[in-house]
């Protein structure tokens, strides 16, 4: 168990496409004068010592931020499982002595600034597998912390038993769900189509 969040390795979660947008790459759309990633990376960053980045992309955008791009090592984009796999797969080689990462989607600009310490607290007084945030009573299941033992049954979980999405997954172990509770904006609001980022900008706007 480590001492602190900070020896936690931090994955966003920047694999797919959004067909709602038409097929941008949602990581480097503009919102408030600047990418989508940023906003998260401003956000995230601080709470782990290393960041890196879940993405089949070759955007040289992208890696001009310098920090690693972990591509899926499965075919197929299976979807952000796969993202955590090839993610714990390069913890595991890179850092070895690392024994959680922190997940978080590309497109949730207003991440809380205690999301990865809470997560493991959350999971440190359950004495829980792993944790999964939720917010207002929702769960979100790609926002989470995931210990670095689990990769062989992750592994077999998609390529043995087709699994695709992870809630089905999680449901095996025991998972803790600590709340992010709001009034006005959701931490984990996050941005689908357009009307989302339009909603994103005012909500911004409100904050500055």
């Amino acid at each position: 168990m480590p001492n602190n969040s900070k020896e936690i390795v931090g994955v966003i979660l920047s694999g797919g496409l959004s067909r709602r947008m038409n097929n941008r790459d949602k990581s480097l759309i503009p919102l408030a004068n600047k990418p989508l990633f940023e906003h998260v990376l401003d956000r995230f960053s601080p709470q782990c010592d290393t960041i890196i980045i879940s993405s089949n992309s070759d955007n040289e955008q992208l890696a001009s931020y310098g920090l690693p791009i972990i591509k899926d090592s499965l075919e197929g984009f299976l979807g952000p499982l796969a993202g955590l796999l090839a993610s714990i797969e390069w913890v595991k080689r890179h850092q070895p002595e690392t024994q959680w990462i922190a997940s978080v989607p590309v497109d949730t600009p207003f991440l809380p600034t205690d999301l990865v310490s809470t997560l493991y607290q959350s999971v440190h007084d359950n004495e829980s597998t792993l944790a999964c945030a939720v917010s207002n009573g929702r769960t979100h299941p790609v926002i989470g912390l995931w210990p670095i033992e689990l990769l062989t049954d992750l592994r077999i979980a998609i390529t043995k038993e087709d699994i695709r999405k992870i809630d089905l997954w999680t449901s095996r172990y025991e998972v803790s769900h600590p709340g992010f509770n709001y009034k006005t904006i959701d931490p984990f609001f996050n941005i689908n189509c357009d009307e989302d980022l339009v909603q994103a900008e005012a909500l911004l706007s409100k904050q500055n």
